[in-house]
């Protein structure tokens, strides 16, 4: 089954997709439409990213001392994406966009992700721009957020700090008013930057005009003192290169400078630096003087208002760690899919008879055996599921875009609740189909003869891409499952609810919906117990069991209403993949729903067992 049939049924059989035409801001298009974009991607994908994964995993990028080297390869991927008009696929059309819905956007990247996720397919750029067209001037729309969507310039978002880590309370980089006139720069109030950013992909390259980093940092008060916490964190636009108001470069280069490439285990081909802003290697004289008077200090111009950074930065990683989850499941499905053909053309063992193994028969594939249709199956229940949970969060972001008042905030509600789980499940699990998928081929599967121990390498990357599971858990038990008295929680909970209300009434189906409906309760009780004694130290103790358990009975919900849209279906339509799709959600209820009872049990019962034991025990 390809990529292109599956991501067919979960769009049109069951999202009805196509039913979002009906909408103003998507009447222009059709199904027609929809699929010419499907076929373009999926055409760039398969000549422009597919054949150059493994060069770029190998010939990782390098710095000559003046600037990054990257394959051509990468370099021609970039340019017919940039070409193909996806990078602004969701925005107006007056902004040269196609006015897609999201939905689609991210059903097209994942051919990207798919064919190769490190040579990347421009998410960060989109990102930040989408951040920018929310939140900064018309100016900066215009100079910065424009020229990203069409191509010309590439974005990078640029938190983390050598430091700091994840803890942004912790960030350092300052920023000063650059002279007196700051305030009136038509760019947005001008600031001179001084600080390091750590971990930040696409960095510095020469695949484009112009880098522009948003970077979070903070303004010192009347005292010189920087702010504690992360209610003075404010965000800056600091380009590579000096623009003027018409976007044309000025020739100047702002003083950000590479301190140093990161070399990961996997995601080889996209340049991952560490970057100094402002230390002085890069004088920019042409504005207010700089931080010593000479011109030392990155320049950056103020993203909406001072102390609000973190407000807007998260319009970005919100979607980004929807892209994430994307990447993990389109890496799991790659590798499920190598080891399926694997699996069918290896042949290896013999069956048994009532007289044992008859050693004169030919061999069988080790398809054949139970133990790799196990494997092949949960790598199945696993990546097929985790799309289907990330296209209907995608559907979920048309809604709160584009549906009724009362439609559009159930969706921003149950966004926050299902964001941790979207970015966080398929990162743990679809890395675990990629396990698998080694194991399917056996000693084959460690070498690189074959690219599973590269899809393995590159996924073990999501687990940290855009938060920890750590940090996604404590979002989701700490704050998104209590927010607005619950009112989230509710919602998803009415769903679950309906989608097994239908199911008992499909005779194959009753008893998923019995053990849906058993195990969202588990999950509410251990909800509740977790928060009885009040106290955040006892209640995320085990943030990351409940955020497993949490994550799986979603999954088990998501695959019931899979299933009932393929019982749906008439009986022309009922072939050979639409019954593996039942039986993946078989394997799904039977083999994974059934391990959030181990989970549940340490986040009910508040087991301190980690979280107290003194740090000299171990």
């Amino acid at each position: 089954m390809s990529l292109r049939s599956t991501l067919d049924f979960l769009l049109y059989q069951w999202l009805d997709a196509e039913s979002l035409n009906q909408r103003p801001r998507f009447a222009e298009h059709s199904r027609e439409t929809f699929d010419a974009v499907f076929e373009t991607c999926e055409r760039i994908a398969r000549e422009k990213y597919a054949p150059f994964n493994r060069l770029v995993d190998t010939q990782e990028p390098h710095f000559d001392g003046d600037k990054v080297i990257l394959p051509q390869a990468t370099y021609e991927a970039q340019k017919a994406y940039a070409e193909s008009g996806m990078l602004s696929a969701a925005q107006d059309f007056e902004h040269g966009g196609m006015q897609l819905p999201y939905t689609i956007e991210a059903a097209a990247n994942s051919f990207f992700a798919m064919a190769s996720v490190s040579i990347g397919s421009g998410m960060l750029s989109t990102g930040n721009a989408n951040l920018l067209m929310a939140h900064g001037t018309p100016m900066q729309k215009q100079v910065f957020a424009s020229n990203e969507f069409s191509g010309r310039f590439s974005g990078t978002m640029c938190l983390s700090e050598p430091q700091a880590g994840s803890s942004l309370s912790d960030v350092a980089t300052r920023a000063t008013p650059d002279g007196e006139d700051f305030a009136q720069d038509p760019l947005g109030a001008r600031y001179r930057m001084r600080g390091n950013k750590m971990w930040i992909s696409a960095g510095d390259h020469e695949l484009t005009e112009n880098i522009i980093h948003l970077v979070l940092a903070k303004i010192p008060g009347p005292d010189s003192q920087l702010p504690a916490g992360t209610r003075g964190i404010s965000l800056f636009i600091v380009p590579k290169k000096l623009v003027n108001t018409a976007g044309e470069l000025t020739g100047e280069r702002n003083d950000v400078a590479l301190a140093g490439l990161n070399h990961k285990l996997g995601w080889r081909g996209t340049v991952n630096t560490l970057l100094n802003f402002g230390e002085g290697k890069y004088p920019v004289v042409s504005t207010g003087g700089g931080l010593d008077g000479k011109g030392a200090g990155a320049v950056g111009y103020l993203v909406g208002q001072p102390g609000e950074g973190l407000r807007c930065m998260f319009h970005m990683m919100n979607e980004a760690r929807i892209g994430v989850g994307i990447a993990a499941v389109m890496l799991g499905q790659a590798g499920y899919e190598a080891s399926l053909d694997y699996a069918k053309t290896r042949p290896q063992g013999r069956p048994s008879g009532p007289a044992g193994k008859d050693a004169t028969r030919p061999q069988v594939p080790i398809i054949e055996h139970a133990d790799v249709k196990r494997m092949l199956l949960a790598q199945k229940s696993y990546c097929e599921g985790a799309l289907a949970l990330a296209l209907y969060c995608a559907r979920l972001v048309d809604e709160q875009h584009t549906g009724t008042p009362d439609a559009a905030d159930e969706a921003r509600l149950l966004l926050e609740v299902l964001t941790p789980i979207a970015k966080s499940w398929p990162s743990e699990w679809c890395l675990e189909a990629n396990s698998l998928a080694i194991q399917v081929h056996g000693g084959y599967g460690y070498t690189r003869d074959f690219p599973v121990e590269q899809y393995w390498r590159d996924n073990r990357l999501n687990m940290i891409h855009e938060g920890t599971h750590g940090i996604q858990a404590m979002d989701l038990l700490g704050r998104k499952v209590l927010m607005e008295n619950g009112r989230g929680l509710a919602l998803l909970a009415g769903r679950i609810q309906a989608t097994a209300a239908q199911a008992q009434q499909v005779p194959e189906l009753t008893a998923h919906a019995a053990a849906l409906t058993a195990a969202w309760q588990q999950v509410t009780n251990a909800t509740q117990a977790a928060w009885a004694t009040g106290k955040p130290v006892d209640a995320l103790a085990n943030a990351v069991p409940y955020l497993q358990a949490f994550g799986h009975t979603v999954l088990a919900w998501i695959w019931l209403d899979v299933a009932l849209a393929t019982v749906r279906l008439d009986a022309s339509q009922l072939i050979a993949v639409n019954i593996g799709r039942m039986r993946a959600a078989a394997y799904f209820y039977h083999y994974e729903l059934p391990k959030i009872g181990a989970w549940l049990q340490v986040v009910a019962n508040r087991d301190l067992t980690c979280a107290d034991m003194p740090a000299d025990a171990f």
